[in-house]
């Protein structure tokens, strides 16, 4: 039974449309459970009725006639209950509906599973059989089995075609919306580029080619390419293999004359296709012939064909970038996985949004797209990328949604928006010289989190006081080894005399997780809770030394250097990390640089440190909370994975009361709390942390006049009564709204845009 699973599910994947898909779906159960029909059930969204969407059994000339209410009949009491329903009787169940022009009367027996894709009912998979019985235990659970593995290729199919601006039934559709999660607020309005990873054949968008011929030569020079590589090997390795084993360099090539693979490419060149889709298509129709065959050998093959289609793609990449892609002057960049690197691509005076199908709100790349006042979008699951490239879109990263096919109403409704956000930043523009005092005369202390030097300019710009986050791990990602000593020096001095007298807080070296080195590679199972942060650099003390030791000769003469240490679980890290600072500290005085020991402060990112804040505190100079880890950590919820980011929240009761001990034990021994989190720059939680003591906020610099706003808006005691407030609330979505409600009574309305009604 699995064998066929795998079967069925691999053929409805490579499926061109979902029309297909469906078709597939219902002919293959039909023939595998050996049943009478089989019939697929849709439920179209703007209508909210179920819709007989494909059928092996049942009047074909029914399809797409036959509809039923949300609620009505057999296959909507399967959708409303979220559950199976097995009936030996279907005809005699109160809630049984006949449809006459599907000829159905003479089949009793029923068994009707819902399909449903992340806690969304998309339809209804029904089996049916002239018999009066019931289904067999392993015939249901069969069929709950195909119902969950192909629901995730039904959404796909629905969104792929959607977004041609037809919906499934072919009715036109526009305001067509993506879900995601908000990534970074703002609305974009503006045109696609798809940026897809090297060699990755599943993410090459498709799209038509304008110049056929220039496309045709340069698949050709691609084949020639691999062809010549192919070659080279085999002639390196001829020694060494027997003659039946160096026959299969000679497979390979074969597979590339024109008379195979790549003649069925130059087809769908030949049709209009770009050369990257063409590959991708025949590729995916090679594989999929060979993972269907039963013999394990030739199935195998299928592995050959991938690699020869990566090969080839990697060739035609290297030349599409050498040809330098065209940004639009409203550039959206949509990814898979949007990386730094891809941000560093694009042009940033073109660039107004940011969309990932990949990662959540709190991913670093959504970090980033807040640093750098970028709308953003994140974990867009069934959003099709690939049909994406050049279309017009609108991001609204308040809500996480993205709407394509707009009608001139909804266009209209986010225009003004984008033209009141204008005006709204203008008049924060005024406030960059003034003291962050609420009206009660309680000063609360703004520094921003900076990574490129091109955060400074904005920083300054926008009244930053100090740093409170230096993530020191950039230079050490721009490049493609360790930097050297003198190089880290000068990057941090660059830093430090940007902000001087004002202090700055360089964090450590933070790898691991999901900040990788492509020249010192991490791979674990559960990269979060191994090697990261302070556990890699008290692993090599070389990496640690050279980077403080760069440190402190990088603020001779300045003074305003800080050193934070991150990933902190226990106090035998401090003492050891300690240790070492101080012993470079004393070898750099003694080489003649004249330095003071800077303060030393450690973060406070995982539980166990919660309950140690007293005795951590007593043996730094200051603490830092990182509430993007420390949320994560607490909740156990990885906040990457936009399977979960729901689950993600900043307000959770329990987040904020462990942020309030925090501040309480540091302020009991004497000791700095500041926080550095994304936490900080939320104006609402700006306002919280604040009424819980934190003496200094962190925070994008993009943040910062907004926080400034609110902050100078409110009193202290106004604040410290509606965290009173919160802190007895025991759910994290009425703490928010709440929240937000306090905000709108203040006068602050446009930070907390409400959910649009449609």
């Amino acid at each position: 039974m699995l064998s066929v699973l795998r079967s069925i599910v691999q053929e409805v994947n490579a499926a061109p449309n979902l029309g297909e898909a469906l078709e597939l779906i219902v002919k293959r159960v039909h023939e595998s459970m050996d049943t009478e029909v089989c019939s697929i059930y849709l439920l179209d969204p703007e209508t909210n009725h179920y819709i007989l969407m494909a059928t092996q059994g049942l009047n074909p000339e029914s399809i797409g006639k036959v509809k039923l209410g949300h609620s009505e009949g057999l296959v909507g009491l399967v959708g409303v209950r979220e559950e199976p329903l097995n009936l030996h009787n279907a005809p005699a169940h109160p809630r049984y509906r006949y449809f006459p022009e599907t000829g159905e009367e003479k089949y009793k027996s029923f068994l009707g599973v819902p399909i449903i894709h992340h806690r969304k009912v998309l339809g209804v998979l029904v089996v049916q059989q002239q018999a009066t019985r019931l289904f067999d235990e392993s015939e249901e659970a069969f069929l709950v089995t195909i119902s969950a593995q192909l629901a995730a290729v039904i959404a796909h199919g629905e969104a792929t075609g959607i977004i041609s601006g037809l919906n499934f039934t072919g009715q036109k559709a526009r305001d067509i919306c993506f879900k995601g999660v908000a990534g970074a607020s703002g609305v974009a309005i503006g045109k696609c580029v798809v940026k897809f990873p090297h060699a990755d054949l599943k993410a090459v968008p498709e799209k038509p080619c304008t110049d056929i011929e220039a496309e045709m030569a340069l698949f050709d020079a691609a084949v020639a390419a691999v062809r010549q590589d192919i070659k080279e090997v085999g002639e390196r390795l001829s020694t060494q293999l027997r003659p039946e084993e160096q026959a299969l360099f000679d497979v390979y090539l074969g597979m590339l004359d024109d008379n195979a693979l790549s003649g069925e490419v130059k087809n769908f060149i030949r049709e209009g296709n770009w050369a990257q889709g063409s590959l991708k298509v025949v590729v995916q129709e090679y594989v999929r012939h060979f993972e269907a065959i039963n013999d394990a050998y030739l199935r195998e093959r299928a592995v050959d064909i991938k690699d020869l289609g990566q090969r080839v793609l990697a060739y035609l990449q290297k030349q599409h970038i050498d040809e330098q892609r065209e940004y639009p002057e409203n550039t959206i960049l949509v990814s898979e996985e949007l990386t730094p690197s891809m941000l560093g691509e694009a042009p940033r005076e073109k660039l107004v949004g940011l969309v990932s199908v990949q990662g959540s709100g709190n991913s670093h790349v959504a970090i980033l797209a807040r640093a750098m006042g970028l709308p953003c979008v994140m974990g867009v699951i069934d959003m099709p990328i690939n049909k994406l490239d050049d279309r017009d879109i609108i991001i609204d990263g308040y809500n996480g949604e993205i709407y394509s096919h707009p009608s001139p109403e909804l266009l209209s409704y986010y225009n003004s928006i984008v033209e009141e956000e204008q005006q709204i930043s203008k008049g924060l523009e005024e406030l960059r010289d003034l003291p962050c005092v609420t009206k009660d005369g309680h000063h609360m202390t703004l520094w921003v989190n900076t990574g490129l030097m091109t955060d400074v300019v904005r920083s300054l710009n926008h009244g930053a006081e100090g740093v409170g986050l230096y993530r020191t791990e950039v230079p050490f990602m721009i490049n493609d080894r360790f930097p050297s000593e003198q190089e880290q020096r000068d990057c941090y001095r660059e830093q430090l005399e940007a902000f001087a007298p004002s202090m700055v807080t360089m964090r450590t070296l933070d790898v691991g997780g999901d900040k990788a080195l492509s020249y010192f590679p991490i791979s674990e199972e559960n990269p979060f809770l191994g090697w990261r942060g302070i556990r890699v650099t008290l692993d090599h003390p070389e990496i640690f030394l050279v980077q403080v030791r760069a440190m402190l000769k990088a603020s001779e003469g300045l003074d305003n250097l800080r050193i934070m240490l991150p990933m902190i679980s226990n106090i035998s890290e401090i003492e050891e990390a300690l240790h070492l600072i101080y012993r470079v500290y004393h070898e750099v005085r003694e080489e003649g640089a004249n330095v003071r020991m800077p303060p030393v402060g450690v973060m406070i990112e995982v539980p166990s440190a919660i309950f140690q804040v007293k005795e951590i505190a007593e043996r730094v100079d200051f603490i830092s909370v990182g509430s993007n880890d420390l949320t994560q950590y607490m909740l156990a919820v990885d906040r990457n994975n936009p399977r979960v980011a729901s689950l993600y929240h900043s307000f959770h009761p329990s987040v904020l009361q462990a942020l309030y001990k925090i501040a309480c034990d540091a302020h009991a021994v004497g000791k700095q709390a500041s926080i550095c989190g994304e936490l900080a720059g939320d104006p609402g939680g700006a306002i919280l942390l604040t009424a819980m003591g934190y003496d200094v906020l962190s925070m994008n610099a993009v943040n910062l006049p907004k926080v400034k706003s609110v902050l100078r808006s409110i009193s202290l005691r106004w604040a410290e009564d509606l965290l009173r407030r919160l802190l007895i609330m025991d759910s994290p979505q009425v703490i928010k709204s709440t929240l937000e409600f306090a905000l709108k009574e203040v006068g602050f309305e446009h930070l907390t845009r409400p959910v649009r009604q449609n």
